[in-house]
């Protein structure tokens, strides 16, 4: 039996993965399509990607670290599956970068989807060349510290957005979205089909019938017509 550890000393097993084929459906949808099928209230702008583009979804494995100190980082990646996105929460500081182009290298190659940093990264001129997935709060030079304290495979907040182990991560030049893989099904029904309206919006402005009575109509609902 595992011995219990407080929290910030937490290490738990990844939790169960989604569907390669779930990941690649909701990989193909804009977060703010995703997002606005949650009610525009989840999702967050507040980390920029660093890759040289592609969207991004996979299963949460977490990390909480002290800002600036990638220790227990490095022991999270033994918990790092193909199908995954890393999640590591360094508190948004970006004095110390807490990973970067080797880990970045090491993830890819082992067919993690991607990572999100609620801190800073370093080697961005290589990791900018790269299509592999990388969200960060900012970068710099500076290195990290090894020295702990951490924990993995816990619930994490960035911003407001909320991600438990397990959840599902997308991510895209808009920003990142995250919710329970029992969400999928329908975020992939609903939100693929406001993509197909808002595609048909496009065909309708160049072929000049775009149909903007709406707005008449809900002027009127609220009394300012």
């Amino acid at each position: 039996m595992t011995p219990h550890r407080p929290i910030g000393e937490r290490r738990n097993a990844s939790a169960e993965q989604v569907p390669a084929a779930t990941l690649d459906a909701l990989a193909g949808l804009p977060t703010a399509i995703l997002s606005d099928n949650m009610q525009g209230l989840v999702g967050t702008g507040l980390l920029r990607p660093w890759h040289r583009g592609g969207r991004m979804a996979g299963t949460a494995v977490t990390v909480r670290v002290r800002a600036g100190d990638n220790l227990v980082l490095h022991r999270a990646l033994d918990h790092v599956r193909r199908g995954d996105v890393l999640v590591v929460d360094a508190g948004g500081e970006v004095a110390q970068a807490v990973t970067g182009k080797i880990m970045l290298t090491y993830l890819e190659s082992i067919g993690c989807r991607g990572i999100v940093i609620n801190g800073a990264v370093r080697g961005t001129d290589e990791i900018g060349r790269k299509d592999f997935p990388c969200f960060a709060r900012g970068t710099t030079c500076r290195g990290p510290f090894k020295t702990g304290p951490g924990e993995y495979n816990i619930p994490v907040a960035i911003d407001t957005l909320v991600i438990a182990p397990g959840d599902i991560v997308v991510g895209d030049t808009d920003g990142l979205v995250a919710f329970p893989p029992t969400e999928a099904g329908r975020l992939i029904t609903a939100a693929g089909a406001q993509l197909a309206k808002e595609e048909e919006g496009v065909r309708a402005i160049a072929q000049n019938r775009w149909d903007r009575s709406w707005i008449a109509a809900t002027e009127a609902k609220y009394g300012l017509s």
